[in-house]
């Protein structure tokens, strides 16, 4: 059985790690401004750790200071999907507006939504459908959380279906519980970046304290025969992205996408943050390819691409 294309599915990309390097670097240049050394190493797809991740992300955050510009960056997500062809393409994309908005300054939340907005239509033109995440940081604790959720509730567009935190797993997910219930109320979808930076015992705790339907990473747990049981019976879809993982995981060994499918777990592909690290879909098919994947296992990430993505229920 002859291997099939890439899917036409970025399960896992940031808005704010999307820029295309060559523009952030003419940026920057403009500006009079120093490009971080942990973005230049991420660039040159060297391993650093996560605390060098943060510095190179929040700089390039700092770009992100009009509505053309974020409009830019949904273009630059679109562009790095697989070509046009079978089946409906699609992104699912975080976002975190309450950094942007309110702790950076560099735009107001009118004019990130009309960026995005203009960007989330010009892709439905182009047959690709965009759902957006909202992105609380965890290691800013949960009174950034609660804000986020004043931020964002009160007028959230109708493509704003998830909420998800990111960052440094360093406040415990039970804690996180009440804003996440919130969040669930207010009709949101829920989601965690764990077991990235933080032990595999996280991915469990998001799921049975936290309550959230889909893991981010969640690699640090793939030695945890209890905890992909836990993944593969709930059906918890888990978002894999190879190239990130690699640059940010100085200690992952071979990755673990392998034998998270071969545990039943919904695994699909992501950029993460292409711009920072730079991929594209393609490219991490190629990825998976050569981690010794059967035409199955192929397959199946294919399949879960499409059925667990939260963008396509916006084609529905």
């Amino acid at each position: 059985m002859p291997t099939k294309l890439p899917p036409r599915i970025d399960r896992h990309a940031h808005l704010e790690g999307s820029l295309d390097p060559a523009w952030i670097r003419l940026q920057a240049a403009k500006a009079g401004k120093q490009v971080p050394a942990t973005l230049e190493a991420l660039w040159r797809r060297e391993v650093i750790n996560f605390e060098g991740f943060i510095e190179a992300f929040f700089f390039v955050c700092g770009f992100i200071r009009s509505a053309e510009v974020a409009k830019e960056t949904i273009r630059a997500c679109v562009s790095r999907l697989a070509p046009p062809g079978e089946g409906t393409r699609g992104i699912d994309l975080w976002v975190s507006p309450h950094f942007l908005v309110k702790q950076g300054a560099f735009l107001s939340l009118d004019e990130l939504w009309r960026g995005m907005d203009e960007g989330i239509q010009e892709a439905r033109e182009q047959g690709v459908y965009i759902a957006v995440i909202i992105d609380a940081v965890n290691h800013f604790g949960i009174k950034h959380g609660k804000e986020v959720l004043d931020l964002v509730l009160p007028e959230k567009p109708s493509w704003v279906v998830g909420f998800s935190t990111g960052g440094l797993e360093r406040v415990p997910f039970r804690e996180w519980a009440p804003v996440f219930d919130r969040a669930r109320q207010a009709g949101l979808r829920l989601a965690a970046h764990a077991g990235e930076n933080g032990p595999g015992s996280n991915v469990r705790e998001a799921i049975l304290e936290a309550g959230v339907e889909r893991i981010v990473h969640g690699v640090r747990a793939a030695k945890d025969p209890a905890i992909l049981e836990l993944l593969a019976e709930r059906h918890i879809a888990l978002d894999s992205c190879i190239s990130s993982n690699r640059a940010l995981v100085p200690d992952l060994g071979p990755h673990p996408l392998p034998s998270l499918l071969r545990a039943g777990v919904r695994c699909a592909l992501g950029t993460d943050d292409p711009g920072v690290i730079p991929c594209d879909i393609p490219w991490e098919w190629q990825q998976a390819k050569g981690l010794g994947l059967s035409e199955i296992e192929l397959e199946a990430l294919r399949t879960h691409a499409v059925e667990d993505a939260w963008c396509m229920a916006l084609g529905a």
